[in-house]
């Protein structure tokens, strides 16, 4: 009894001494060193689930950043001009999602037509594509055309009045207006009313949609882009003649047509050849106050030419 009551005195000393949740803090401490030295994980006191799957996590952050910098430097490497299209989609609204870049593959697939330049195109997609592209900016002629019309009463000179009213008659005749009838309206085309500065905004929109840009801007930045295209257009032009049609290939001289309103992939290398002839030969004859005439040129003598009604 007496060796009971001391040995139970010792213990609630003990026990003053050392608080209960120093001992589980202090058990703990032991549990983790254990598990530090390879201690087995079916002892009581071990990491918590929420610790392990942390950590799984972080490793397969880390092998897919890697994996995933091995397949840029892979792209970079062997299809620079890809890789320069992909990473301008990565940075997009596609990348914004966690992993969507990944969908930038089956959406260029899916939409090669909007996603993809020309280069990356099959030779039936270019054919079937330009024709989309066509059939978009040829619905905008007729309401040129009418444009056209409507302006022709606010026209002071009764001459160019009858020329304007000839061509236009012509054009929705279906015969393939010439040279010096065009030429004939560069006076209308230079001033009021039918200067870049003086067109109404409908009329802008269409030429825009003509020159395959966007018509949903507001129309001082739509003649404001309509003017950059069309001084583009007539200074490649020019040194286009001083080069030479004789020296472009017949892709070249595909592609200048379709660039200037003609839909170059149902003609002949001989007709595109001739019809860009036409068009240089307006274009070099044009002053940078008359480019609105080298604008409407682009449905004017594209319309009702051979091969352009499909």
């Amino acid at each position: 009894m007496a060796l009971s009551r001391v040995c139970w005195a010792r213990l609630a000393v003990w026990g003053s001494a050392v608080t209960p949740g120093h001992f589980f803090t202090r058990r703990l401490q032991l549990g983790r060193s254990g598990l530090a030295w390879g201690a087995p994980r079916s002892s009581k006191l071990h990491l918590s689930p929420k610790a392990d799957v942390k950590n799984l996590m972080s490793y397969v952050v880390t092998k897919t950043k890697a994996i995933n910098g091995k397949y840029h430097r892979f792209l970079g490497r062997h299809f620079p001009r890809f890789y320069v299209l992909y990473t301008i989609f990565m940075k997009g609204i596609i990348s914004i999602p966690p992993f969507a870049n990944y969908l930038v593959f089956l959406l260029m697939y899916l939409f090669p037509r909007q996603l993809l330049i020309r280069h990356f195109w099959t030779p039936k997609q270019q054919t079937d594509f330009l024709d989309i592209y066509h059939a978009f900016r040829k619905r905008s002629h007729p309401e040129i055309i009418s444009y056209l019309e409507k302006v022709i009463p606010l026209i002071s000179d009764a001459g160019l009045r009858w020329h304007l009213t000839d061509l236009c008659t012509k054009i929705q005749r279906g015969t393939h207006p010439a040279i010096h009838d065009i030429l004939a309206l560069r006076e209308c085309f230079s001033n009021h009313p039918l200067g870049v500065n003086q067109l109404q905004a409908l009329h802008v929109k269409a030429l825009s949609r003509a020159m395959l840009l966007t018509s949903y801007l507001p129309p001082p930045l739509l003649r404001h882009r309509l003017k950059t295209r069309t001084t583009v257009i007539h200074q490649l032009d020019k040194a286009l003649a001083k080069l030479g049609i004789g020296q472009l290939t017949a892709q070249e001289v595909k592609s200048a047509c379709y660039l200037r309103g003609l839909n170059s992939t149902h003609i002949g290398e001989d007709r595109c050849r001739t019809w860009l002839g036409e068009w240089l030969q307006i274009s070099c004859s044009l002053k940078e106050t008359e480019l609105s005439l080298l604008l409407h040129n682009v449905v004017l003598l594209s319309t009702n030419y051979l091969g352009t009604r499909r």
